[in-house]
């Protein structure tokens, strides 16, 4: 059988990039080797045991030299970049060999800036013989037109959720698009002893992102998350407990939610769980009695382990996880870019308590269905190889 390489993995201090990884490990079920800009985190968190961990780092060249020209001429005259991405990432692609199967696992890369990246391994991947899968993604529909002629070079799409899945199709890209959900459906929980504090089934979880506040008034949403915690303590006897989910530096859930919890530690109902990987953080999220997230993969944790969630949002893709899930978003999802008022959280917070039953019931009627869906990708991918 070819070999399977999974790409564009920025490293497990982002544990929704290792939730990935090993879901799509108990998915396929094959050696799988796994190219990361970062591999020392993935090393430090275990990923090494299950897949073969190789490094995807860009590499100095001469611009002097005949390509180092040609990579120069090309983006100034037509603004392209295949050769330049070929001589910074040449270790790489000299990994790849003909029949190889190419996984980009970003999820929602395409969404950011920054990534014309993958157009141009999409291309070089598949000039040395290799298929192409765009696994487990989200895009936005605004997006896809622009995207059309590389995403239509992949050789299978998989779309984790029916928003992506429509627009591609609508958008003509319908030959090789697939819908599944996301590979972390698939993630199997690590019990451990719980931390200090976090009582099962009488805890709230929360995770905050430095991302969202990005899409908003950063004030508001800070304010939200305070409000949310303040009135907790005042009218509820749950213990709160703040669980990051990404701690890559510049973009890390802890230092933000650290500063949170200096404001809010003098009662002694609020803790801020310690970094650890994501099977022990999903048992973590599975023991609390309701959840309140905005990293997508912390809510797919809670999703998945049947907590009652609420997304605290931005994205299209929490808006169509939600949507396959419940049969819509609105309530499920609370897109800071729409905040007006200091009480959104306590807001949702309520809808979510008054609703808990009623959620509970849904998830035992379909959950460990929708999960199991999320194998059906590794029929699709032995369909192309």
């Amino acid at each position: 059988m070819s070999n399977i390489n999974l790409y564009y993995h920025t490293g497990s201090a982002n544990h929704g990039c290792e939730a990935i990884v090993r879901g799509t490990a108990n998915i396929i079920q094959q050696p799988l080797t796994l190219f990361s800009f970062e591999p020392e985190q993935d090393f430090q968190y275990g990923l090494d045991k299950i897949v073969k961990v190789k490094e995807d780092r860009p590499q100095s060249y001469s611009s002097k030299s005949f390509k180092g020209l040609l990579a120069a001429l090309q983006y100034k005259f037509l603004k392209k970049t295949l050769v330049t991405t070929q001589l910074r990432k040449a270790r790489l692609f000299a990994q790849i060999k003909k029949g190889d199967v190419c996984m980009s696992i970003g999820g929602d890369n395409y969404t950011y800036q920054g990534t014309w990246e993958l157009a141009d391994y999409n291309q070089l991947f598949q000039q040395r013989g290799a298929k192409t899968v765009l696994w487990g993604c989200s895009i936005d529909s605004n997006l896809i037109p622009k995207l059309k002629a590389d995403l239509s070079r992949y050789d299978l799409i998989i779309a984790r959720e029916t928003l992506t899945y429509r627009a591609l199709k609508e958008n003509r890209i319908a030959e090789t698009v697939r819908l599944c959900p996301d590979p972390a459906f698939q993630l199997q929980a690590l019990e451990a002893e719980l931390p200090q504090g976090l009582e099962p089934k009488k805890t709230i979880g929360i995770n905050l992102s430095p991302l969202i506040l990005k899409y908003g008034n950063s004030e508001l949403i800070l304010k939200n998350f305070e409000n949310l915690i303040q009135h907790l303590i005042a009218t509820t006897d749950f213990q709160i407990a703040l669980i990051p989910h990404v701690v890559t530096p510049g973009n890390s859930d802890y230092e933000i939610m650290e500063n949170l919890y200096r404001e809010l530690k003098s009662s002694d109902r609020v803790l801020l769980v310690k970094d650890t990987d994501c099977r022990v953080l999903k048992h973590y999220i599975s023991n609390c009695r309701f959840f309140m997230g905005a990293r997508t993969h912390a809510t797919i944790a809670a999703y998945s382990t049947k907590v009652p969630t609420i997304v605290v949002g931005y994205s299209m893709k929490a808006k169509g996880i939600a949507k396959d899930i419940f049969g819509t978003d609105e309530n499920y999802v609370c897109p800071v870019q729409n905040f007006t008022k200091e009480t959104e959280l306590i807001d949702a917070f309520q809808w979510l308590a008054e609703n808990e039953s009623a959620i509970l019931s849904h998830y035992n009627q379909m959950m460990d269905d929708y999960k199991k869906e999320a194998l059906r990708a590794a029929d699709y991918l032995n369909e192309i190889r």
